[in-house]
C-alpha cells in the first residue's frame, strides 16, 4: 500500500464493523448478531433500515482510522479485530474486518499541498 514518487495517491482499507453476540446471551445495546456498517474512506454506510448504537460506535470510532491504514504484521492493530461493547454488562463485541483497498488522491481530499 504505497504510491510512487510524484504520485499523490494513497490507499486505505475498506472496513466492515459487525456485531458479534454470544448465542443465548442477553444483549443490552439494541443490536443483534450480524448488524453492521461499512466504512469506505470517510463514508460510514448502514444497510437500509438498520440502526447502530451511538455508544457502540463511540467504542470503535477511535480505532477506525488506524485500521484503515497499513500496519506492521506484528502490530496489535493488525491482529486484534474485536472490541468489547462499551456497556460492561453486555456480552456483545464489535468485529472490525478489512474488506478491500480503495485508492484516493491527496489533491481530492484536502487543499493543503504536499511538500
Amino acid at each position: 500500500m504505497s504510491s510512487a514518487e510524484g504520485d499523490d495517491s494513497f490507499e486505505l482499507y475498506d472496513l466492515r464493523v459487525e456485531v458479534v453476540c454470544p448465542p443465548g446471551e442477553r444483549i443490552l445495546c439494541g443490536a443483534k448478531s450480524g448488524d453492521h456498517f461499512t466504512l469506505e474512506g470517510e463514508l460510514l454506510r448502514l444497510p437500509p433500515g438498520q440502526g447502530f448504537s451511538i455508544y457502540s460506535l463511540g467504542a470503535v470510532l477511535p480505532l477506525l482510522a488506524a485500521k484503515q491504514r497499513a500496519t506492521d504484521r506484528k502490530d496489535w492493530m493488525t491482529t486484534d479485530a474485536e472490541v468489547a461493547c462499551p456497556d460492561p454488562n453486555c456480552p456483545s463485541r464489535l468485529k472490525i474486518t478489512r474488506t478491500g483497498v480503495r485508492k484516493f488522491r491527496h489533491s481530492e481530499v484536502t487543499v493543503v499541498p504536499l511538500e
